[in-house]
């Protein structure tokens, strides 16, 4: 009879006080114990934690494991008994093959690497612009509202053609709903706002087109709710996740001085600083895929039917492919990381993220290179980890002006 497993209690879990950047420990110590843990839902649904890089890789390109979204489960409440409605149009992430290929070709097929080297000219610019407004305004700054998201906001913005005129209202519909500190009803008020405001600029793309992605998907045989909701996905998943990675990536930097040197002094190590950032930092925590029949993973036999929740954090500090992984190294070579997820479902918009995290983290601390925390770190702001996709609230930074 075979040892049992590792069993993880609850996946609501919080990061040690003064370990801002490091998975909660109770994931750490069960990756300890071996790539695959047992785990119940709430309403005694038996699944798994899977924590092991290669265990979480092979999930992601296996085609046995679905990620449709009505197929999961939910972390906080017991859902037994209720049927979860399947994924919206254009909500990729969860859906299977065709219909994840419908989406996510014609997107794909127009964030092309060429498209990106023309974007490059355009982040530069907008973060000189964030930069030269803080450098006006003095020290201190909170650089959270004043750098990390108004780039990725302003670039999804321009990326979908939303108007000049419209970015205020569109970023506060957008901060409302993704900043983490709006109420429930002030969260679903934004989304309803948000989700009119894509529909009315689908019907506005399709009778004036311009120079942007939203235009140019409007000629596919893609719907107006099809457009609605791709629309809405590239806002959620292209301004939330690429915001949070900057914030904790300059806070990872101040609090790590030898690797700002490395960021700052070494060219050669830029790009790779970008992979290592996103491996150290992984704000998006978590994905569940179902198995649909019985399948062996790490040694570990998954019944048809049962879900498996997908540590990605965690498997980004496994020590076997990520050698001394609590340690933040430029010099690492750590493109192979899974903060950007693996296979047919990573992030369609990749390229895209490092660009503005290169492109701004190296303007940032080029431009103040005296940059430093303004308050002690305790009270730095920082989301629970229990949050959908982890990250900052504030980030108070000071500077020699």
């Amino acid at each position: 009879m075979g040892e049992a497993l590792h069993a993880v209690e609850t996946m609501m879990l919080e990061r040690r006080p003064g370990c801002p950047f490091d998975p909660p420990a109770e994931l750490l110590e069960a990756r300890g114990h071996g790539p695959v843990s047992s785990f119940t839902f709430p309403g005694d649904v038996p699944a798994y934690v899977i924590t092991g890089y290669d265990e979480v890789r092979a999930v992601l390109v296996d085609p046995r494991f679905s990620a449709r979204k009505e197929l999961m489960l939910d972390l906080s409440m017991d859902i037994t008994g209720w049927d979860p409605p399947p994924a919206t149009p254009g909500e990729m992430v969860f859906m299977d093959e065709p219909l994840h290929g419908r989406y996510r070709k014609p997107l794909t097929s127009r964030l092309t690497p060429r498209r990106i080297r023309q974007l490059t000219e355009r982040v530069e610019q907008i973060t000189a612009e964030c930069l030269d407004a803080m450098e006006a305004a003095g020290p201190p700054a909170e650089l959270v509202s004043a750098f990390a998201k108004p780039i990725p906001t302003i670039m999804i913005c321009e990326l979908l053609g939303v108007p000049y005129e419209e970015r205020e209202y569109f970023q506060e519909q957008v901060d409302q709903f993704l900043g983490g500190e709006a109420s429930t009803e002030e969260q679903m008020t934004a989304f309803a706002a948000a989700h009119k405001y894509f529909a009315e600029l689908v019907l506005a793309k399709r009778a004036h087109p311009t120079d942007d992605i939203l235009s140019d998907l409007t000629e596919t045989d893609l719907t107006n709710e099809d457009l609605k909701g791709i629309s809405f996905f590239t806002m959620s998943a292209g301004f939330d996740t690429t915001a949070n990675t900057l914030a904790l990536s300059a806070f990872a930097l101040l609090q790590n001085p030898e690797q700002l040197a490395v960021l700052r002094d070494e060219p050669e190590f830029a790009e790779g600083a970008v992979d290592e950032l996103l491996r150290y930092t992984t704000v998006a925590k978590t994905f569940m895929r179902r198995a649909m029949e019985d399948v062996e993973v790490g040694g570990v036999l998954i019944k048809a039917g049962t879900v498996v929740v997908l540590s990605y954090n965690t498997a980004n500090r496994d020590p076997e492919r990520f050698p001394d992984p609590q340690k933040l190294d430029l010099r690492r070579k750590a493109v192979s990381h899974l903060a950007f997820g693996h296979g047919s479902h990573k992030c369609v918009g990749q390229q895209l993220a490092r660009m503005e995290l290169r492109i701004a983290l190296t303007g940032l601390f080029n431009r103040f290179p005296t940059l430093r925390l303004a308050v002690p770190v305790e009270e730095i702001g920082l989301r629970p980890d229990t949050a959908a996709v982890y990250g900052m609230t504030s980030l108070p930074v000071t500077w020699d002006a």
